[in-house]
């Protein structure tokens, strides 16, 4: 994850802990989050990548 934009790792991370809470595996939330950060990326606007980075 270190090697992703931190707009992308930041949101990847909440959608990770979110479902590890839910029940998820780590090894299993992670590269769902991932990918599912990197779609939100692609979609957001500007103030949403900002205000997630922050």
């Amino acid at each position: 994850m270190k090697n992703l934009n931190p707009a992308i790792r930041k949101k990847a991370i909440d959608i990770a802990n979110a479902m590890v809470e839910e029940g998820y595996r780590e090894n299993q939330a992670i590269p769902i989050a991932t990918e599912q950060a990197k779609e939100w990326f692609d979609h957001a606007t500007d103030a949403e990548k900002q205000a997630t980075s922050d």
